[in-house]
């Protein structure tokens, strides 16, 4: 049987975090991968968001957190620690990892990403108007700027095809802009 099979039956064919009914993908709940013992099914909406491509909806979360953090599920239980760490400092997670109990095993698992480090925050890649950006996106520059190292001259309104985003800046990603691999500042670009 299918991977995504298992955790359909195993789930009744719902996110196992929330709840929800549509958008469901099959998430490897690393750095384990131990098949179905390892994975869960969520939604689109709770990947992103584990994933850190969206930032974190504390009001979302609180909604069904108290209650799937409860899974006989290890793995379920692995992910609700790890959510209820990055949203620590919201007074009904706090009051939920104070209840939460996982076997030592699952909680040495649970703390293998470093979940439980730092305030929490997501840092995401965004444009000038906020939008979230990501690798593989086209962008516009908005002001005329000069290329360093480079007698390129790149104008407004140049397209930024099939960007990169720099992975330890979160104001800067790579693209080409005449052939030329460069690097552009995020307060620069808008997305298309």
């Amino acid at each position: 049987m299918k991977l995504e099979d298992l955790l359909k039956e195993r789930s009744g064919n719902v996110c196992e975090l929330s709840g929800e009914k549509d958008n469901l993908v099959v998430y490897e709940v690393p750095p384990i991968n131990n098949g179905a013992a390892s994975a869960i099914l969520i939604s689109e909406k709770c990947f992103n968001q584990i994933e850190k491509k969206e930032e974190l909806d504390s009001a979302l979360w609180e909604r069904f957190l108290p209650t799937s953090m409860w899974s006989e599920v290890p793995v379920v239980q692995v992910m609700a620690w790890r959510i209820l760490s990055r949203l620590r400092n919201e007074s009904w997670a706090a009051d939920a990892l104070d209840m939460i109990y996982l076997e030592d095993d699952n909680l040495e698992w649970a703390k293998a990403m470093g979940d439980h480090l730092g305030d929490g925050s997501t840092e995401l890649h965004k444009d000038v108007n906020g939008n979230i950006l990501q690798n593989g996106d086209t962008v516009t520059l908005i002001k005329d700027l000069d290329v360093k190292g480079s007698t390129i001259n790149a104008k407004m309104g140049t397209a930024v095809r099939n960007i990169r985003l720099v992975h330890d800046n979160i104001e800067q990603v790579e693209g080409k802009i005449d052939g030329q691999m460069i690097v552009v500042l995020t307060k620069f670009v808008k997305r298309q």
